[in-house]
C-alpha cells in the first residue's frame, strides 16, 4: 500500500500540472491543489514506511475527501461540457481520472483489510 500511496501523490502533482498548463491563466488552483494533496499524500505513504501506522487512517480520509470533492467537481465539469463548452473537456477528463484513482486506491485499502502497512 505504500507505494500505491506514493503514486497517487505523484499522479495528483502530475494532473495538478496538467491542469495548469491546459490553461495556465485559469488554472492556477490545479497546480496549487495538485501539488498541496499529492505532496500530502506522499508524505502519508513515507510516514507509514517508516512504520507509522496512524497514518494509514489519515491517508484513508484525506483520499475519501478527495474523492468526494472530485465527484462533485467532476459532475459540474462534465454538465458545463454536455451544455456546449468543449473547452472544459480536458478539465472534466483530468477530474474524472482523479475520482477514479482516488476510489481505486480506496478499494486497495478495503481490500488489505487491517493489515500493518510497514516497509513493503
Amino acid at each position: 500500500m505504500v507505494r500505491w500511496q506514493i503514486l497517487y501523490g505523484v499522479f495528483l502533482i502530475l494532473a495538478g500540472v496538467a491542469g495548469y498548463l491546459s490553461n495556465p491563466e485559469k488554472a492556477k488552483t490545479a497546480l496549487i491543489s495538485g501539488g498541496t494533496f499529492g505532496g500530502l499524500s506522499i508524505v502519508w505513504g513515507l510516514l507509514a514506511w517508516r512504520g507509522m501506522l496512524w497514518s494509514r487512517k489519515a491517508a484513508i480520509v484525506t483520499t475519501a475527501f478527495l474523492a468526494l470533492v472530485f465527484t462533485w467537481r467532476a459532475a459540474v465539469a462534465w454538465m458545463v461540457v454536455l451544455g456546449g463548452n468543449s473547452g472544459k473537456l480536458i478539465t472534466a477528463c483530468l477530474i474524472s481520472s482523479m475520482l477514479t484513482a482516488s476510489i481505486v486506491l480506496l478499494g486497495l485499502y478495503s481490500h488489505t483489510g487491517r493489515r500493518p502497512v510497514g516497509k513493503g
